[in-house]
């Protein structure tokens, strides 16, 4: 019952620490772009066209190699747990 709990609890720890990253990723990319069109069009009011810009940036983000390192987040603490829970029982 014991391990079950740290499965449930453990899964629930590391869902939110992965939205949290993800979440602050995803924000920090939004803002470098909006800051690169900012500075691409001096003076340009046209919202819509920064919003299209900002939006094929993220779309560009979410395809590259960045948002799949975040699931590490899951993958990293199991196996050290894995490795100390084996540790322990083999001594």
């Amino acid at each position: 019952m014991g391990f079950i709990r740290l499965v449930l609890f453990g899964f629930l720890a590391l869902s939110v620490v992965y939205l949290s990253i993800s979440i602050y990723s995803r924000s920090v990319r939004r803002e470098k772009l909006e800051n690169a069109w900012a500075e691409e069009n001096l003076g340009s009011t046209d919202m819509a066209a920064r919003d299209v810009y900002v939006a094929e940036g993220i779309k560009a983000y979410n395809a590259s190699f960045r948002p799949k390192l975040i699931g590490l987040v899951y993958i990293i603490p199991t196996i050290i747990v894995i490795a100390i829970v084996f540790v322990t029982n083999t001594n």
